[in-house]
């Protein structure tokens, strides 16, 4: 590793406070743009640019109840997969160590809120 003065270190970590407090407030500033955005997507108007167009589309997640998969796998997989986290759980199917058709079967997909989407018009 390349050794650094004190003074360089100081440096560096200077412009890395600076980067982080930008991004964060980029990162606000963004948030709150969504939320406007968003806001007005739902009264039914359409802000366009001569670029992007928004739109809201629905956004899903789908979990698996902890005892529902556990009934039907078991205490050692519902361990394996802790969260039942989603990923978790297909790679166990994809493994063969879980019934594919039997695991789709217990899922539940819930709705998110809507996720905002910059559409390319060229």
């Amino acid at each position: 590793m390349t050794q650094l003065t004190q003074l360089e270190l100081d440096d560096l970590l200077d412009r890395y406070a600076t980067l982080r407090d930008t991004l964060q407030g980029l990162e606000a500033e963004r948030d709150e743009l969504s939320k406007l955005l968003k806001d007005a997507l739902a009264e039914g108007k359409t802000p366009t640019t001569a670029l992007y167009r928004a739109e809201l589309r629905p956004s899903h997640s789908l979990e698996y109840p902890v005892d529902r998969f556990r009934e039907a796998f078991g205490d050692a997989a519902t361990l394996e997969v802790a969260t039942i986290d989603r990923k978790k759980a297909d790679a166990l199917v994809k493994a063969g160590d879980l019934d594919g058709e039997a695991l789709s079967n217990l899922a539940v997909t819930k709705e998110r809120s809507p996720s905002l989407v910059l559409v390319a018009l060229t």
